[in-house]
């Protein structure tokens, strides 16, 4: 059975604590200002970091004053924090940095496109569903679309693929 501080990392991750701060201080210099659920999603998608670990880590760098939270939610670096990134960042893996940073950039371009264009997935009684496709400009709908799909499945598809093409 797995330990709880390496549960959901796969081989190459991260499970020190330190190594993990020194991550969030690098992520936050290159990427950010970033919100905690964009670096949250792109680490455990990339199954870098444990969730309980990040979520200790994240606490910690706050309380050092590593990073500073806006009132929207948004880490911003600060200069004790670039100074971390700077002098300590290196001594991550490559891997683990270029997947990470690639992640939360991945992350936030999802969620800008996702401000812009929408698509719901409504189901009918019979299985098949159909697909909102909507694009948004200046708070109203400049462009809508519905698609039929034969299943559920295939709807998350035609969504998914809406909004990132």
């Amino acid at each position: 059975m797995a330990e709880a501080f390496t549960a959901g990392v796969r081989p190459g991750g991260l499970t020190d604590d330190t190594q993990i701060r020194m991550l969030l201080c690098y992520l936050v210099k290159v990427a950010g200002p970033v919100k905690r659920e964009t670096m949250q999603g792109a680490l455990l998608q990339e199954q870098l970091v444990n969730y309980f670990e990040f979520a200790d880590a994240l606490a910690e760098v706050e309380k050092q004053q590593l990073v500073t939270v806006d009132e929207d939610g948004r880490y911003t670096i600060t200069r004790r924090g670039t100074t971390v990134a700077d002098t300590l960042a290196y001594d991550l893996p490559r891997s683990v940095r270029e997947r990470a940073v690639a992640a939360v950039l991945r992350c936030q371009t999802w969620a800008r496109k996702e401000a812009k264009y929408s698509a719901r997935i409504t189901e009918k009684a019979d299985g098949h569903c159909t697909v909102r496709c909507t694009v948004k400009g200046l708070d109203s709908e400049l462009f809508c679309l519905e698609l039929g799909a034969p299943d559920r499945l295939s709807a998350e598809l035609v969504k998914k693929q809406f909004i990132l093409k």
